[in-house]
């Protein structure tokens, strides 16, 4: 089984994925990106049911800039999305996209490749490589001989070393299918040949009925698995439904907890009062909306504190942590654990660092798609690193810790 925890950290705005991270849910939204107004509203609402990241379609010039003026009005992560013009992905960068979602085929030469990476790299945010099924290029078609998981994984690694090899690796890889035993498949070949986080969907899956049925299913064996760091429920309908189907799904799974649990009679010719005719289920879905409208608020906040208190703590750390690395405050514990992170020196590149150690016999230091294993370098004696121009840096991470809370006591419900 995969294990997510292996996963490289992310950053898209201020949430964190990849690395153990919980799992976020995020949408798209169906409005005109243009249409300012009405795509904040469309955020503000899927935001207050849960979901932790937005994307917006940005198809036009004047999509990219009004994501700027969206931006100011949102609490989460936005990740513009583009299809075929790279100057489009340019603009959608510098009006403050906190993520880019291309399939670097459709955008063209090298070179137009070439600008959008040096521009997210500018800024340092992520780029997401999207490869879809319906849109494989037609050597790999020949090459397995139809649309199969194998070429829908080999045509999206070709893409991530292409960026690779232009100098970045703040990636994060989305692969899918309509065809959800191809789709898991694909997950499970892809999850043994990379640790770039993974947005797992599947794609094109229908209407409200179908699209959940499929979902339900294909996110169930990928996230059961133990690979995916964020999910995406694509249906054909209101954005509000993909939320709520993708925090059931992740509850079902045990991967997110909260919210209120119904246990209700399936209804069989022993049952005597007409649960039906009197709309229980209905009543259940309108409590259990109400109660996610209104914990949401509190997520959020808790969220915001994590990064006022990690930025805070930032700030004073010459004060507050001069004689040791933690601090007992009255609500818990704040403070800076150490971390060793693989650095480049000088004018190397980690591609170089691959081919150094290639050349001198120190494959064992390379993974299985062929990328510098940093954390087992991290092991080396400091002149052997220098010999394959690296070296350790000592970082400090920030942490809190919060007493433990005894489990309040709760009834079961008897509807």
């Amino acid at each position: 089984m995969a294990n997510r925890e292996h996963t490289r950290v992310i950053h898209i705005g201020d949430r964190v994925i990849g690395g153990g991270n919980p799992i976020l849910i995020q949408s798209m939204t169906n409005t005109r990106t243009e249409d300012v107004e009405a795509t904040v509203a469309q955020i503000q609402a899927l935001t207050a049911a849960g979901c932790d990241i937005i994307r917006c379609a940005v198809p036009t010039m004047e999509a990219a800039e009004a994501l700027g003026e969206i931006k100011k009005q949102i609490t989460i992560p936005l990740v513009a999305d583009i299809h075929f013009d790279y100057k489009l992905a340019l603009a959608a960068i510098e009006h403050g996209a906190d993520k880019i979602r291309i399939n670097p085929g459709n955008i063209g030469s090298r070179e137009r490749v070439q600008a959008v990476v040096d521009a997210a790299k500018e800024r340092n945010i992520p780029i997401r490589v999207g490869v879809n099924s319906g849109s494989l290029e037609k050597e790999l078609v020949e090459k397995y001989h139809g649309v199969t998981a194998e070429g829908i994984v080999e045509s999206a690694l070709d893409k991530v070393h292409l960026i690779e090899d232009m100098g970045y690796d703040n990636l994060v890889i989305s692969i899918k299918s309509s065809d959800v035993m191809m789709c898991a498949r694909a997950h499970e070949l892809i999850a043994t040949k990379t640790n770039y986080p993974l947005h797992v969907g599947i794609t094109e899956s229908g209407t409200l009925y179908s699209g959940n049925i499929k979902s339900a299913v294909g996110l169930g064996i990928i996230l059961y698995q133990g690979i995916g760091d964020t999910i995406r429920v694509s249906l054909t309908g209101d954005p509000l439904e993909e939320i709520r189907s993708a925090k059931r799904i992740l509850k079902t799974l045990g991967l997110r907890k909260g919210g209120i649990e119904v246990v209700s009679c399936p209804t069989c010719g022993r049952t005597q009062i007409d649960l039906i005719g009197l709309g229980v289920a209905e009543q259940v879905d309108e409590i259990k909306t109400r109660a996610a409208a209104e914990t949401e608020p509190i997520r959020l906040e808790i969220a915001a504190l994590e990064l006022a208190i990690g930025r805070f703590a930032e700030a004073s750390k010459a004060e507050l942590f001069s004689k040791k690395k933690s601090v007992q405050l009255q609500f818990g514990i704040v403070g800076f654990r150490a971390s060793s992170k693989l650095k480049t020196l000088k004018k190397w590149t980690f591609e170089r660092v691959l081919t150094t150690l290639r050349d001198t016999g120190m494959r064992e230091y390379i993974r299985v798609k062929e990328e510098v294993d940093k954390e087992k370098l991290k092991g080396l004696a400091p002149e052997t690193l220098a010999g394959i121009g690296c070296t350790v840096v000592q970082e400090d991470v920030f942490y809190y810790e919060l007493p433990e809370q005894p489990e309040p006591e709760t009834q079961p419900s008897t509807l």
